[in-house]
């Protein structure tokens, strides 16, 4: 899998930028939103920091697949916590009975 990435630097990079992207967006990210141009430049600086990242990725690191790990944990957590909350509407709804 490693060579096939660095054999398709494109794939790789719009992997690495949509991964990044997703953890920023589903970690990071504040409750107010940014101003324009603001969110513009963080974006351009997500496309520089994923071109670096592609350098790494091309040289053999496993840039990607780490990146893979960290959205499937994201997932993961994500699916606990919608389970939680159904069994939170569930004890109060038979609570109330």
């Amino acid at each position: 899998m490693q060579e096939w990435l660095a054999a398709h630097p494109l794939i790789s990079y719009i992997l690495i930028f949509v991964m990044i992207t997703y953890v920023y967006n589903k970690v990071f990210r504040v409750k107010q939103k940014l101003p324009l141009l603001k969110e513009i430049l963080l974006y351009v600086l997500m496309l520089l920091g994923s071109a670096i990242l592609l350098v790494f990725q091309i040289d053999k690191l496993p840039i990607i697949q780490c990146l893979l790990v960290a959205v499937a944990l994201m997932f993961m957590v994500r699916i606990r916590y919608f389970v939680e909350e159904r069994q939170k509407k569930k004890t109060q709804a038979e609570s109330k009975s």
